[in-house]
């Protein structure tokens, strides 16, 4: 069993860079404590988290499509968050998303499905003039959402009632 960590207690100094507004969020972001909101679109974000954030289709903002799990992982996204212009991630997705709303969004992951197949072609247009791998990250998160995304969800719903990482004993709650 994965376990959770709280990776916005590890920012410090950092967690000013993350000045992102919930109501400004992508409705892409993956449940959790980050998120893109309002963002450039200098595409960024990938260069420094590549297994963390890609860039939506149609104006190329980023969104979080995987969140830390790793203390190297937290380093890649601060690193991302630094470089994105506009200051637009952020770091209190733990004080918004409650166990009915991640339960929401995992009921509704198939609309997530259809918009990155549907947007497939755009970036495969991208990588070939910027290489920087768009489309296959969108392969990924469509990988995550039908794979490993269901328990990484289970124990941030955990995290979210008991506000501690759950035990080997632990029992997880259902999405």
């Amino acid at each position: 069993m994965d376990l959770y960590f709280d990776p916005v207690s590890l920012l410090g100094e950092a967690r000013a860079t993350f000045q992102g507004q919930w109501a400004d969020r992508q409705w892409l972001n993956v449940p959790g404590p980050f998120y893109g909101a309002a963002t450039d679109n200098c595409c960024t974000g990938r260069t420094h988290a590549p297994a963390l954030v890609l860039y939506e289709g149609e104006y190329f903002t980023e969104y979080v499509y995987r969140q830390p799990r790793t203390a190297q992982e937290l380093r890649q996204l601060v690193d991302a968050a630094q470089a994105e212009v506009l200051s637009g991630y952020g770091c209190d997705g733990d004080a918004h998303w409650t166990p009915a709303a991640v339960r929401e969004w995992w009921r509704d992951r198939a609309r997530i499905s259809e918009y990155l197949m549907a947007r497939r072609s755009v970036w495969e247009a991208d990588d070939e003039r910027s290489g920087q791998g768009s489309a296959g990250a969108a392969n990924d998160y469509l990988a995550y959402l039908d794979g490993e995304l269901a328990v990484h969800l289970q124990i941030y719903l955990f995290w979210l009632h008991e506000r501690r990482a759950p035990t080997p004993t632990d029992r997880l709650p259902q999405l």
